[in-house]
């Protein structure tokens, strides 16, 4: 079910998550204005006032209320000289004949939508955005989402891995916009044309600068260029409501709900924490432990090694009424004599006739140069590869599939002659492929760090809760501190406890700067969990603030068992579980309605789900707010006399 946004009364605005402020004034009718000139400006109506739009440069405000707000500085690049503007119905559009561009500028739903059109290929910098005097904080859906102050000397400084370097809206972000606050209002940028275009973050006088940028190449597809500017209100999240509405509006937003009627089995994922399970975790007689100790419901996965979840496990699984799958990759082949795991080897010729092959003909080296990365256009071409391979997999049984890297949003351009292919058409390889397993094949289906995009065909997904920092990646290269790859019952890499150094604890676990925008956006469409390489005991210094989290998300946690660490840490598991459940088995099916910040310093917060159908307040600081201890979250489900507590240090 694909939805739109019905009439807009405030209580369907509520329901939905709209930025109010923003958009109630957002439809098109016979009273709106045209578009109208003055001088070098098109001044165009947008929301509750107008944006100027200098022909000259891209330069953008907006006024609203008697007050003005800075929408983007001029575009970094010389334009060269401007072609005539014409207006026709509610749009304007001009050229700079010098670059090839096509400028059109109108109004949508309350947003300014702004299409730049190239006829040759080459690139556009723009829109420069948080120049704004008055502009505060900068949010990014960075996995779940930061909310940046803009003068941080934290995240102005070299060790946050966010500074210089582009970031691609399709797998840098897990949603393709962005926002600001500025005084009593925000500003969202929303990129529909994700593919091709970037952000980048800089540093100007100490200030957080955010700079879109979009490649044009017509081979590709990517010859247009589209960026959505809103005012919405001053919530941290406001920009990921405005990016809910834009979904909902355009027909691009799933509910779990359909998903669950769907495919009940789907409702098997509300009040369940995730586990991928080694060695001794993956007998009957363990996942029997796991019922008896209280864990009511669970997600159980494993690796697609030699020693995968027997029949005779998966059926203690189901009767326990619990999800369990295997982890898979369709995106990696190796040579099948030397490959390092089984979802790598292919039969016949995939290797190496299937790879990705780049402009200059050399294939594409695959994770951590691991045999290279295949191409989604070559497997389309024999679906009887992938179409055995879950055959395969799920022999014993399985009701639940996670497919790896599919939906992170790394896409890539094919130039083998044999199946050539355009970034576009990965990504709609890669949907079709998922809808296949979603869909057709009527497994709970998951897949790495899901950007929005495909949402719509995921249950759930690992990874797009945490904010992940660069920094990770090189910690994790080093084996003394993050662990090896053994032994195989119990690989270090997923088992040895690691401190995180301060900057990326700070980076990725700091609650002053986190935000739910995924969740605001998505929360009712898929269930977004943590990396599997992010169990929850794998970081012993941030358990409190991620248990905290989950209940304020409603987002399950997720763990790594073998059976020690199944008997040493499964009753807390079942404490957290069973605290869990009823929240999210309440709320799971239910949008973020609410986030905010109860104290300055953020670190008690609150999250609402539907019409006050559970209410959270987490208490991240060091002292008691209103009653609730530091280090606690209160969950008030409606209809209940009182909230429910939970202290996980304690």
């Amino acid at each position: 079910m694909r939805l739109r946004i019905p009439p807009r009364t405030p209580a369907v605005l509520a329901i939905l998550g709209v930025a109010a402020a923003g958009l109630t004034a957002c439809g098109k009718d016979a009273s709106t204005p045209a578009p109208h000139l003055e001088g070098n400006y098109v001044v165009i109506p947008m929301g509750d006032g107008t944006a100027q739009v200098n022909t000259t440069n891209l330069g953008i405000t907006a006024n609203s209320a008697g007050k003005s707000y800075e929408l983007s500085a001029p575009a970094t690049d010389a334009l060269g000289k401007t072609g005539p503007v014409h207006l026709a119905g509610s749009t304007a559009t001009w050229a700079y004949p010098d670059r090839a561009l096509t400028v059109s500028a109108t109004a949508e739903d309350g947003r300014l939508r702004v299409t730049v059109h190239s006829d040759r290929d080459g690139s556009l910098q723009w829109p420069i955005t948080g120049k704004d005097n008055a502009a505060t904080a900068l949010q990014l859906p960075r996995g779940e989402g930061l909310s940046l102050p803009v003068r941080d000397p934290f995240w102005n400084g070299p060790d946050t891995g966010l500074i210089g370097d582009p970031v691609p809206l399709t797998s840098g972000l897990t949603m393709p916009f962005w926002g600001y606050s500025v005084g009593d209002r925000g500003v969202s940028y929303i990129v529909p044309t994700d593919i091709g275009s970037s952000v980048t973050v800089k540093s100007e006088s100490g200030k957080l600068i955010a700079g879109g940028s979009h490649d044009f190449a017509k081979g590709a597809g990517t010859d247009d260029y589209t960026v959505d500017i809103a005012l919405t209100d001053a919530s941290p999240v406001a920009a990921a409501k405005d990016y809910r509405a834009w979904l909902i509006g355009h027909g691009e937003f799933r509910s779990l709900r359909d998903k669950i009627e769907q495919n009940p089995e789907i409702g098997k994922l509300l009040g369940a924490f995730h586990a991928y399970l080694w060695g001794d975790a993956r007998s009957p007689e363990a996942i029997r432990k796991m019922k008896e100790l209280g864990l009511s419901k669970m997600w159980l996965g494993y690796d697609s090694g030699n020693d995968p979840l027997s029949k005779a496990a998966v059926t203690a699984a189901k009767d326990a009424g619990y999800l369990a799958g295997p982890y898979d990759s369709w995106a990696n082949a190796q040579d099948p004599a030397t490959a390092d795991n089984p979802s790598s080897r292919w039969p016949g010729a995939v290797w190496p006739d299937g790879c990705v092959h780049d402009a200059n003909g050399a294939p594409e080296s695959g994770f951590h140069g691991r045999g290279c990365y295949l191409s989604s256009e070559a497997l389309k071409q024999d679906p009887k590869l992938y179409e055995d391979r879950y055959a395969a997999m799920t022999a014993n049984g399985a009701n639940s599939y996670f497919l790896d890297v599919d939906a992170a949003g790394e896409f890539f351009d094919d130039h083998t002659p044999a199946h050539p292919m355009t970034q576009r058409q990965d990504r709609d390889n890669r949907l079709s492929r998922m809808r296949w397993l979603a869909d057709d094949r009527k497994t709970v289906l998951g897949s790495e760090a899901a950007g929005a995009w495909a949402a719509p065909v995921l249950a759930f997904d690992h990874g797009a809760q945490n904010p992940i920092s660069d920094g990770l990646w090189k910690l994790q290269r080093d084996r003394q501190v993050w662990g090896a790859w053994y032994p195989d019952t119990a690989p270090k890499v997923f088992f040895k406890p690691v401190d995180l150094p301060a900057d990326l604890a700070t980076a990725m676990f700091d609650p002053v700067y986190r935000v739910p925008l995924y969740e605001t956006v998505l929360h009712d469409s898929l269930v977004n969990v943590d990396r599997w390489e992010l169990s929850y005991y794998k970081l012993p210094q941030q358990e409190t603030m991620r248990a905290l989290t989950a209940v304020l998300n409603n987002t399950p946690l997720n763990f790594v068992l073998d059976g020690p660490t199944l008997a040493e840490h499964g009753p807390e598991m079942a404490r957290l579980q069973q605290f869990f459940a009823p929240l999210h088995e309440r709320a799971g099916t239910q949008p973020m309605t609410d986030f905010r910040w109860l104290t300055d310093d953020h670190l008690v917060q609150r999250s609402v789900f539907g019409d006050g159908d559970l209410t959270v307040t987490a208490n991240f600081g060091t002292k008691d707010y209103n009653g609730l201890p530091d280090g606690c979250v209160d969950a008030q489900l409606k209809g209940e006399p009182g909230p429910r507590r939970l202290c996980p240090a304690r």
